[in-house]
């Protein structure tokens, strides 16, 4: 591509040319976006809303018939045969009187009123107090703090008992409190921790300064911009977090390849002037390349059969573009601007310390070795990889449950006592009939055929079926309480029972009647269920546009089936890690979690588009300057050995960068988020160094000249240009 059509080379010049009007553009796109998104706010998905298969069918129709609403309960405990006791029974006056004054809260139930004779226990020690909070579980959350007083306040008053209170929203309310605090804690040791791994790489202050700014800079845009996306599709809140890993990760990569180029242009002689020039039109350009990928790989998500997956792939999709628009127009009128002063803020420690650890020269040596025998390299490397990969064959994937979640959340430590004293509170599997009236007598007699069939099957089904219909008389929902936790075998023999033998013989029996089972075993077996057909579509999008955009980028069919199969690699060695450690439970001691024997259901989706579009970055950066050596005139071999060279440092300080900003997910309570970090770390860290380092010049070393191989064109070569005069032309 010739340097006057390069896109990113024009941008470059005129950002440089212009560099007052692409800085104040910037930060008031920047400013603007977030203010816009504050102001309007984020609208989040709502729980159940979210839901696969035909779990999620029967989630939809409940929350389109049924008002909103958030159950809550509170849990009165003492002494056996304490409920019969007057204490006892004022505290339960108590709660009931305090909540029903609530304006934000209905449907308070006495454990003493007919009808609720199974809300105290069979010891009589403990009883439960039922409420309702109507509107949006948003709104639920925002309001949840008034009964969450009353129940103290009652705990206060009645210091002999323990009083606490569990429900959807004070749950989801303290959870994501805890995860916004471990979160930004996390966040608040990366930052400092990626600045001074930047130090180093650069030697001063100021050119470690501007990747970290362009990185949060994008962060803050895109976070504005998904409030008025979210307000066309609601979000999962998780987006957020995702967004900051990802903006940090591919921001600082893109300005570490511009910056990088424009020093080692200036140490080579060139003016500022110059040296940005050809900055833009090379690193520039493979900034393009790689965001492009990188978008790409992420857009596979919206395969995923889950509407929580187009919401990943939409924010990572809009933090990476708005961190190649940044790349591309206001990080070169910085460079420009700051000219020589970017080497400022040198401390005399960093260059002595480099000198010790010696620097690139690390990976010198291990490329002139790996060079010196390609084979016996790339066969240990790729056993290594495969050693890796191994446990990955014996991956059982689930959804987590209320097992996985800290016990430090009050809202669980009273969870865990309901369950203790009332087991047919735990879980429930629901039956969702739909009719134009399921009122009418064939359908009342179905649902009765309901309650009459799971009673016959005590061990599975564990109390009597309670049923509610929609104001509409559309939907009706009819509740049962099943054996297990959710989601072990007798929770599945539960469920297979209701779809495959009761539903079909009662409601499935009536003309014009839709039967759905949901809850939460229903939702974890058709959430897997999805996944695992859904995978083939995600991985066979994912792999044919990146096989696409390198073959269009490189003109050679062998490098793009190369990186794929490297990609593959070092994907399927950091799974088997992740098995290893969460799933067989060998990182418990270290990670400081209790394995539930299986990695959560969405994350290996999610892992590969992430992995295979960031890995593109160091591939897409290494592969534009091994080929432009070799169209400079070099062999393939010495291309290989001084591209991997020029790039190692940068590659080696993006990789630190990630791993450190994903390792600090170790530090959060939330086991999903745990692993979600250290699988990402695990693998950039192999990516960076066994694939990158090692795998990677050993393979193009044995190719040779086949590595440019492209039928019928094989002799055409790619022009990145070499000097000040082709990158201005």
């Amino acid at each position: 591509m010739h340097a006057s059509r390069n896109i990113a080379a024009r941008a470059g010049r005129w950002s440089a040319r212009h560099r007052k009007t692409a800085i104040v553009g910037w930060l008031v796109f920047v400013i603007a976006a977030f203010m816009v998104g504050k102001s309007i706010g984020t609208d989040n998905v709502e729980p159940g809303a979210a839901g696969a298969g035909e779990s999620g069918a029967a989630q939809k129709a409940t929350l389109d018939a049924f008002p909103k609403k958030s159950a809550g309960m509170v849990l009165v405990q003492g002494e056996p045969g304490s409920a019969n006791e007057a204490e006892f029974r004022a505290a339960v006056t108590d709660v009931v009187t305090r909540l029903r004054a609530l304006d934000d809260v209905e449907a308070v139930k006495s454990p003493y009123a007919p009808g609720q004779e199974g809300k105290i226990s069979a010891d009589r020690s403990s009883a439960l107090v039922d409420y309702e909070i109507p509107g949006s579980s948003e709104r639920a959350k925002e309001v949840v703090d008034e009964p969450l007083a009353a129940v103290a306040a009652v705990q206060e008053d009645h210091p002999g008992l323990t009083i606490g209170e569990f429900g959807d929203a004070s749950l989801s309310k303290e959870v994501l409190d805890k995860e916004n605090a471990e979160i930004g804690k996390a966040t608040m040791i990366s930052l400092p921790f990626t600045l001074i791994i930047l130090l180093f790489a650069f030697g001063a202050l100021v050119a470690a300064g501007v990747p970290l700014l362009l990185a949060i800079t994008a962060i803050l845009a895109t976070m504005g911009l998904l409030g008025p996306v979210s307000q066309i599709s609601p979000i999962n809140p998780a987006v957020i977090h995702v967004v900051t890993l990802v903006g940090l990760a591919v921001g600082i990569d893109y300005s570490l390849f511009y910056v990088r180029r424009m020093r080692e242009e200036r140490r080579a002689g060139r003016s500022n002037e110059d040296a940005l020039a050809i900055a833009a039109a090379t690193s520039g350009r493979a900034v393009l390349v790689s965001g492009l990928t990188v978008m790409v790989a992420m857009a596979g998500m919206y395969f995923g059969g889950v509407s929580n997956f187009t919401a990943f792939a939409t924010g990572t999709i809009l933090v990476v573009a708005v961190a190649v628009l940044g790349s591309l127009t206001v990080l070169p009128a910085i460079l420009a601007a700051l000219g020589d002063k970017l080497d400022r803020g040198r401390p005399p420690f960093v260059g002595r310390i480099k000198q010790r650890l010696g620097g690139v020269g690390i990976w010198s040596r291990i490329v002139d070795r790996v060079l010196r025998r390609p084979l016996l390299a790339a066969v240990l490397s790729a056993g290594f990889l495969a050693v890796l990969a191994i446990p990955t064959f014996g991956m059982h994937t689930a959804l987590p449950g209320v097992e996985s979640i800290s016990r430090d959340v009050e809202a669980m430590q009273t969870y865990d006592r309901i369950q203790a004293q009332f087991p047919a509170e735990s879980m429930t599997a629901v039956v969702v009939v739909e009719a134009d009236d399921v009122t009418s007598a064939p359908v009342q007699a179905a649902i009765a055929g309901l309650g009459e069939k799971t009673a016959a099957r005590p061990g599975l089904f564990q109390g009597p079926a309670e049923v509610e219909v929609s104001p509409d008389r559309t939907v009706a929902g009819v509740a049962f309480p099943i054996a297990g936790n959710g989601s072990n075998a007798a929770s599945n023999r539960a469920l297979d029972a209701l779809r495959e033998e009761i539903v079909p013989a009662t409601v499935g029996e009536v003309d014009g009647v839709e039967a759905n089972v949901s809850g939460p075993t229903a939702a974890i077996r058709d959430f897997n269920e999805t996944m695992t057909s859904h995978l083939p579509y995600v991985f066979g999008f994912v792999i044919a546009a990146a096989f696409l955009l390198l073959l269009i980028t490189f003109r050679s069919l062998v490098i793009p089936i190369k990186a794929i199969v490297l990609n593959l690699l070092s994907v399927a060695a950091s799974y088997g890690v992740l098995v290893w450690l969460f799933q067989d439970g060998h990182g418990e001691s270290l990670l400081g979690f209790e394995s539930t024997g299986a990695i959560t259901a969405w994350l290996p989706l999610f892992m590969f588009v992430i992995l295979f579009g960031l890995s593109m970055d160091y591939h897409v950066l290494i592969l534009s300057r091994i080929r432009e050596l070799h169209d400079g005139g070099m062999s393939t071999r010495q291309a290989v050995a001084e591209g991997i060279k020029d790039t190692a440092g940068v590659v080696t300080t993006a990789a630190m960068v990630m791993v450190g900003v994903f390792a600090m997910f170790a530090i959060v309570s939330n086991v999903e988020l745990k692993q979600m970090g250290i699988g990402l770390a695990v693998a950039v860290l192999l990516d960076a160094t066994v694939v990158r380092g090692v795998l990677l010049p050993a393979t193009m070393s044995l190719l040779g000249e086949r590595n440019w191989w492209l039928p019928g064109r094989s002799g055409r070569k790619v022009h990145v240009p070499a000097d000040a005069e082709a990158a201005r032309a």
